[in-house]
């Protein structure tokens, strides 16, 4: 079952982060195998995380809620909140299969959260600036909660684009980079 997870940070917490870059690193890569995407969401200047998203395939709603709080910035209180959903790949590959590679190119995640009857359950024609794609789920995966997007895009408001209009109840777009260790 795929997860999107969403740590936010807590304002204040940077240094905190800072320090525990390399357990949060080694923890992630316990789940090198399951991981589909990963990054820091950024400021507007991209100069300070502001939150970690994680999309992972993992067994069920238990490992997906352990994978999230077991999380060494999380127990150490980084993170103010957590948003963690179930989600579905639409695009049937991992960030490291994009075809723009980890740097070129100003990168976002827009979570659309759900209102009513679901939207965007189809992949948009345009796929080669799309990063990650799909829908955000209750945890049996029978309820459309909103939609997940990671995607490349000249800026904030065409990001925003990527969803239909008028169809959730908020759209949030930040800005966001490929994560994990630096080569």
């Amino acid at each position: 079952m795929e997860f999107f997870c969403y740590h936010r940070d807590r304002p204040g917490s940077i240094a905190l982060r800072d320090k525990l870059l390399e357990e949060h690193w080694f923890y992630m890569d316990r789940y090198a195998t399951e991981m589909i995407a990963r990054g820091p969401t950024l400021t507007d200047d991209r100069e300070l995380p502001t939150g970690s998203v994680h999309i992972v395939d993992v067994p069920d709603p238990a490992a997906a809620r352990a994978f999230a709080f077991d999380e060494p910035n999380y127990q150490a209180g980084v993170y103010r909140d957590v948003m963690l959903r179930r989600w579905r790949n639409m695009l049937g590959r991992t960030m490291w299969d994009f075809s723009g590679g980890p740097t070129a190119g100003n990168r976002y995640l827009v979570l659309g959260l759900g209102s009513g009857q679901a939207a965007d359950l189809t992949v948009p024609a345009d796929r080669d600036e799309l990063i990650a794609y799909g829908p955000l789920l209750s945890d049996n995966g029978a309820a459309w909660l909103g939609t997940a997007v990671l995607l490349r895009a000249p800026d904030p408001d065409t990001a925003r684009a990527i969803l239909t209009p008028d169809r959730y109840a908020d759209v949030e777009v930040h800005h966001w980079q490929f994560g994990g260790r630096p080569s």
